[in-house]
């Protein structure tokens, strides 16, 4: 059994969840069991419906405030009309929008509202019930009642002062009292946990109980994700399995880094710290592997084992059916700052003026939507710049002339992955460590040297024209596209599911 840490999930998901997704997906291939552990607390929507949009089985997610219970993981599948004749008669049922129906009792002061859930919006997936003004509970379903919050009014906000999590007969399992001080919301480690015969005095003590009391055999596998909260409990309680910490992004500052000393990435400082108590650290580039490997050697004076698995695999290499677009670019990533998607358009509506023929489509969605929707029509760039939002990848790298990213820190890159088993020409800085493993300079594409703490951002668009420029004038294109297919190949399903086996094996 591989036994997968993690703390949350969302819709737009992180590379962290969607890495997972590709690991479930290999290990289903190679008949290994899995489950999946996530520990953040989920009020908005249903874990479930977020962990098969990405393709995991619910019987291999574990939501951490589920364990104790006989609820399993589930969509949810409670009848709107069952609530309404709980109601009684409501003077008034209104719509205020596609998600929530409201039920209004005036002569009581009351009202309940039902929110829809967002897979099926026959069925409830939480209940909230407001009496003169205030808050006061929340119930949350999946088949039944999985849990209630209960709130107190405070500086004109309802704050959660407790939970009660149910089993399918209706009756309590356990109880968590929580700050109400917390104005956001409760900080990690400020629960309090009762059951009928015990107490944890921290979500930390929760987190180390559920670990604790998984029956580990000596050829199981635990890996860790992300360690926030679930590193203690992982190092302490998983033995005699094996443990493996995998490197989703940077691991230290470069820039406060010298020959003495070293500052690790605060989400991995911990594991780095017990290092020796490691059996397998996973990086997904071979490059983060010889780094990581000389610098715990150097600062820890550990000799770790460290094995690269990508986290991504290609199930084969696409090629276009009726030629690429000319002059065509895509980009596809989350709308986020990081991304510097902004910069990428800027960089597309200079190049034109070399390039006339230039276009770029853009997929993906997120908060900087806005700001690159600005960029687009200042420029009035509409017909050669389009946000195409969240689509289905697999098919349409492939019909593209090049990709092009401009972040400048990448752990991996799924979607470089992806553009390289497409063929596609690359453009990119020479930042660790995605763009590095999928970018051949001068061979499938241009890896942009930048001096991040020098060059603001007026000088990090110039670079991205001079390599639009230089790709679409210079370039042996067909060249280009034989050396991505090349540098895809290893990245193959079948090779990856060896390395998996390998390390489920233990060799």
């Amino acid at each position: 059994m591989i036994y997968n840490f993690n703390l949350g999930i969302g819709w737009a998901s992180s590379g962290v969840e969607y890495a997972q997704a590709y690991r479930a997906k290999v290990l289903k291939n190679l008949k290994v069991k899995a489950k999946f552990f996530f520990s953040d607390m989920f009020r908005t929507d249903n874990i479930e419906h977020m962990t098969k949009n990405i393709g995991l089985d619910d019987d291999q997610v574990v939501w951490l405030y589920q364990y104790f219970t006989d609820y399993d993981t589930e969509p949810c599948s409670y009848p709107v009309s069952e609530l309404e004749e709980s109601f009684g008669d409501a003077e008034y049922k209104t719509t205020p929008d596609k998600n929530r129906i409201q039920y209004s009792f005036p002569e009581e002061n009351r009202f309940v509202n039902v929110y829809l859930s967002s897979v099926d919006k026959t069925m409830a997936q939480r209940v909230e019930y407001v009496v003169g003004g205030y808050l006061i509970r929340t119930d949350y379903y999946s088949s039944g009642k999985i849990f209630s919050e209960f709130f107190v009014p405070r500086d004109g906000e309802a704050r959660v002062c407790s939970r009660r999590f149910y089993n399918r007969d209706g009756k309590v399992a356990y109880e968590e009292f929580i700050d109400e001080n917390e104005k956001e919301k409760e900080k990690e480690g400020e629960s309090i946990f009762r059951f009928p015969d015990r107490i944890y005095y921290s979500k930390e003590e929760l987190m180390a109980a559920v670990v604790d009391d998984i029956d580990f055999l000596p050829e199981d596998v635990v890996i860790a994700d992300r360690t926030t909260l679930w590193g203690q409990p992982v190092f302490r309680h998983h033995k005699p399995a094996k443990l493996c910490i995998v490197l989703h992004a940077e691991h230290y500052s470069t820039s406060i880094t010298d020959e003495h000393h070293i500052l690790w990435n605060n989400y991995y400082e911990y594991v780095f710290d017990h290092a020796d108590k490691v059996d397998t650290f996973i990086t997904s580039t071979d490059i983060q592997n010889k780094t990581l490997k000389e610098q715990l050697e150097k600062y820890g004076n550990v000799q770790p084992h460290i094995v690269t698995i990508p986290v991504g695999a290609l199930d084969k290499l696409r090629k276009p059916e009726a030629g690429r677009k000319p002059f065509a670019v895509l980009t596809t990533s989350r709308l986020a700052s990081e991304k510097h998607v902004d910069w990428i358009a800027k960089a597309v509506i200079r190049a034109r003026e070399a390039v006339p023929e230039l276009t770029l489509d853009i997929y993906g969605t997120g908060g900087e939507e806005k700001k690159i929707r600005e960029i687009i029509k200042d420029a009035k760039a509409e017909d050669y710049i389009r946000l195409m939002g969240h689509k289905n990848m697999d098919e349409r790298y492939k019909d593209y002339s090049a990709y092009i990213a401009a972040s400048t820190s990448e752990g991996f890159g799924l979607t470089l992955m992806e553009a390289v088993g497409s063929g596609l020409p690359m453009i990119g800085y020479d930042v660790p460590y995605g763009n590095q493993t999928f970018i051949a300079d001068g061979e499938n594409g241009y890896l942009l040297t930048v001096d991040r703490e020098e060059e603001g951002p007026e000088e990090m668009v110039e670079k991205l024209v001079n390599g639009l420029v230089r790709l679409f004038t210079e370039a042996d294109l067909k060249a280009f596209e034989k050396k991505s297919y090349q540098i895809a190949e290893p990245f193959l399903s079948k090779h990856i599911e060896e390395k998996w086996m390998r390390l489920v094996e233990g060799k």
